[in-house]
């Protein structure tokens, strides 16, 4: 038996950092080194090497059959995001057709069978493809979503099975849209974020230049490929910067997130690779303290480990590094960062070494309010999220759009060539957040999110559209839900916390939590523990209803929806545990 081998760290073609007019000519760079994907099982042994020659041979096909299936220039093709081979070429083949590739979610352990379908067919809807091409083990709920599109599905293997006859690939232009990205924030839910070659490589070129990707640099990832930091950051990045990558599947990883560290340590270069606070926090609950991990894990190369995609938690950051320090894990190595998709990936970027830098806020600063000199000050750990992308400008606006000084929080907007074209066949949704700069020099995205600025280092404070303004002050979401997470038996996701209105007109937070105890008693004393815990971090009285494990509604990226979770609790669609007198 031949023993497979992953693709190298390094080879002779000089390496180019993403110095390309399109995606397409990183392509077909990258095709003469001898780096590539290497996709792993759930237990991270390699199961195929796939060089990037390989993938742009196997592209080509791709582009072919689209073409002799009747998809031309900018026509959409969607194509189900599983973490593989077919994917890669399927994407690529469509990017050299012409035609714009629309990555779509996986079905997840969220929701069940008809909300996946639910929500294929709504962003199906949107994306208008010719053609919606998937993994043959989801063929019953991709048709049924495809039916009510009325758009044509085929599973891949059955595509690539077909007559791939030469065709006359049409030239990308820089300006010419490259592919749609349905963001998965819940406010704009969903819209297609159409992204042009020029915007692409600019914003790779930028986080590559701020993370000095070099010489034996190699990138492991279990993100999902339809989440722009999965796809721009660890598929389209590693194409275009020619750097070999190892894949975990995500659903592997939830099932066994110490496969992602392993990987890592058997990295014989230095490793680059991003996660969510989630991914982190999963991975240090579960070593047991009894480990030795220094046997285990090598993490001494760990040279970027990139945070980003939701608030970013230093008390969660340090859990980590104290579980895995004795392997070697370095403070130094968390690179904290900002982005959207609406932005391509990368708006921030900390630059490397500097680890993770927190600010003490008052939290009167935060919500606005006055501050009452009777009681003690309460403080909020405010991460540093880094420094702009070359190019990227950033600036914090008050409410009149007059612009904020150092300190001061206010909204986030930012301006640069990889900004996005446009959300796809929605003007208005397009016009309510991309607002033409006065000196011509490119229009602002407006992000939706608060920070401020501090020495040229942009902080992140919330998202603005979900903040609880009670009695003229803010609370953020994410704190109340964290404050619940910290009781023991929860799990990150298990809380939504949002504003309702009460009969009489006021406002009250509201707060839907997990619960998975039965006994009736047990179940009031959870109750009225999560009362007392919210009251202390908001001064107010709070309605608290206990809901059923895997109840609340997630984004396409598995983020919790705080939008959809108030929409279905006040509809009623979400039942809360009716509890005793």
């Amino acid at each position: 038996m031949i023993e497979l081998m992953p693709t190298p760290n390094d080879c002779a073609l000089p390496r180019r950092r993403s110095d390309f007019a399109t995606l397409t000519e990183a392509i077909d760079y990258a095709a003469l080194s001898d780096k590539g994907l290497n996709f792993h099982d759930a237990r991270g042994a390699l199961e195929r090497a796939y060089p990037y020659r390989e993938m742009r041979a196997d592209a080509e096909l791709m582009a072919y059959r689209l073409i002799a299936a009747g998809v031309g220039k900018d026509d959409r093709v969607a194509l189900i995001a599983e973490t593989g081979p077919d994917f890669a070429a399927l994407f690529c083949g469509a990017v050299l057709a012409g035609a714009w590739p629309v990555p779509l979610p996986l079905p997840t352990t969220f929701g069940g069978r008809e909300n996946y379908i639910d929500q294929l067919a709504v962003q199906l809807e949107s994306a208008d493809p010719k053609l919606l091409l998937y993994p043959a083990e989801i063929a019953e709920m991709t048709a049924a979503a495809a039916a009510r599109q009325g758009c044509e599905a085929i599973d891949w293997e059955s595509f690539a099975a077909r007559e791939a006859p030469p065709a006359e690939l049409p030239e990308a232009a820089p300006d010419d849209i490259c592919y749609l990205q349905y963001s998965s924030g819940s406010t704009r839910f969903p819209t297609g974020v159409a992204v042009t070659h020029r915007a692409l490589l600019h914003n790779l070129y930028g986080h590559a230049t701020a993370m000095e990707i070099g010489t034996n640099d190699r990138v492991v990832s279990w993100l999902p490929w339809y989440h722009d930091m999965g796809l721009v950051g660890c598929f389209l990045s590693v194409i275009a910067n020619q750097v070999s990558i190892d894949y975990l599947k995500t659903e592997h990883f939830a099932r066994r997130p110490l496969a992602w560290l392993d990987l890592i340590s058997r990295n014989p270069g230095t490793t680059l690779s991003y996660s969510p606070t989630f991914g982190y926090d999963i991975c240090a609950r579960r070593i047991s303290s009894q480990s030795n991990v220094a046997e285990r894990f090598d993490l001494s190369r760990w040279r970027l480990a990139g945070n980003g995609a939701d608030m970013i938690r230093p008390d969660v950051m340090q859990s980590f590094v104290n579980a895995f320090a004795p392997a070697g894990f370095k403070a130094s190595a968390f690179t904290p960062s900002y982005g959207l998709a609406e932005a391509t990936l990368a708006v921030t970027v900390m630059p490397p070494g500097e680890g993770i830098r927190v600010e003490l806020v008052e939290e009167e600063r935060l919500s606005g309010s006055p501050r009452n000199l009777s009681r003690p000050a309460r403080y909020r750990a405010i991460v540093n999220c880094g420094k702009p992308l070359p190019d990227m400008d950033v600036e914090i606006r008050g409410e009149d759009d007059s612009l904020r000084t150092d300190h001061q929080i206010g909204k986030v907007w930012c301006r640069g060539p990889s900004v996005m074209h446009s959300y796809f066949r929605n003007p208005e949704a397009t016009a309510d957040c991309l607002v033409p700069s006065e000196d011509g020099k490119g229009s602002w995205l407006d992000t939706g999110d608060m920070g401020y600025m501090a020495k040229g280092y942009l902080f992140i404070v919330g998202r603005a559209k979900d903040m609880i303004i009670i009695n003229g002050k803010n609370h953020w979401p994410q704190d109340i839900e964290w404050a619940v997470e910290q009781l023991p038996g929860f799990n990150h996701g298990d809380i939504a916390a949002f504003s309702i209105e009460m009969e009489n007109g006021e406002e009250t937070p509201a707060v839907l939590v997990h619960c998975r105890v039965s006994d009736p008693d047990e179940r009031i004393k959870l109750r009225d523990t999560i009362r007392d815990k919210v009251r202390a971090i908001t001064g107010m009285n709070c309605v608290v209803e206990l809901v059923p494990p895997r109840t609340l509604p997630r984004t396409s990226s598995g983020k919790l929806s705080r939008a959809k979770a108030k929409r279905l609790y006040l509809s009623g669609e979400i039942e809360p545990i009716k509890l005793a007198a």
